[in-house]
């Protein structure tokens, strides 16, 4: 029995029924929270099974010959975890919610998220993946700068949940940032937590624009026949994170 009939037998047995589907010809799993989502890198790892993480497929489809016996999951269904602290100024939200919805949560309570005002028809958690920037002026503003933590799923199967809501936190490298632009290759962001701001004054970011994204670079940077000092470093961290492969580099 191969790897990805292995794989579906034991998602079959342990998982409801609605949470595996067939989408253009590949199993795809739909968990509905984060331990369920860990449960499924854990089968994946004892099986060798590798993973492709897809949002709302409007960035990455997952078709074509690389994508065979690959196990797709999608974050479509973790989209129920919404909690808005208005007096501490952050937003939980779930990764398979509508990044453009956000403001119509934070409406009432005279808040906003600077990025969800940008024509971008994704995932906060493919939002995040794909480091969605934007221009402030003359000035990059990624969202990066309002991510303040996230709850991940390792390739391991491990829920780790990187970052701080608190306004000042411990010094050093904030890990949570090196999820953004990691396009799926590091983890699945179940849920992310932003920090948000007063409307009073939001008419000066009206006018920021989105910048195109691509996948290519981060593909490129972990290719083989790269030899360059960040393709180094972008390899080693793909291996410390990820030392399975479950979580290829494919398309």
């Amino acid at each position: 029995m191969s790897s990805i009939e292995k794989t579906i037998q034991e998602i079959k047995s342990q998982f409801h029924d609605d949470r595996l589907t067939y989408q253009k010809g590949l199993p795809t799993f739909h968990p509905e929270h984060a331990e369920e989502t860990a449960s499924l890198f854990k089968i994946a790892n004892k099986n060798n099974q590798q993973i492709f993480i897809a949002g709302f497929g409007n960035n990455v489809l997952p078709e074509g010959e690389s994508f065979k016996n690959i196990l797709v999951v999608k974050s479509d269904r973790l989209n129920q975890d919404v909690q808005t602290v208005a007096d501490d100024y952050y937003i939980k939200i779930g990764a398979g919610f509508p990044l453009s919805e956000i403001n119509t949560i934070l409406k009432d309570k005279n808040l906003w998220l600077p990025h969800a005002h940008l024509p971008f028809a994704g995932s906060v958690g493919g939002a995040v993946a794909g480091g969605l920037n934007s221009m402030y002026e003359t000035h990059e503003l990624p969202l990066k700068k309002y991510l303040i933590k996230a709850e991940i799923v390792t390739p391991e199967g491990e829920i780790i949940e990187p970052g701080s809501v608190s306004f000042k936190s411990v010094s050093g490298y904030d890990i949570v940032k090196i999820y953004c632009g990691s396009w799926g290759l590091l983890g699945m962001v179940v849920s992310a937590t932003f920090r948000i701001m007063p409307t009073e004054g939001s008419e000066e970011y009206q006018e920021i624009t989105m910048q195109k994204w691509s996948r290519e670079k981060l593909v490129d940077s972990l290719a083989e026949s790269n030899t360059t000092n960040d393709a180094f470093y972008s390899k080693k961290i793909k291996l410390k994170f990820d030392p399975n492969n479950i979580l290829p580099v494919l398309g």
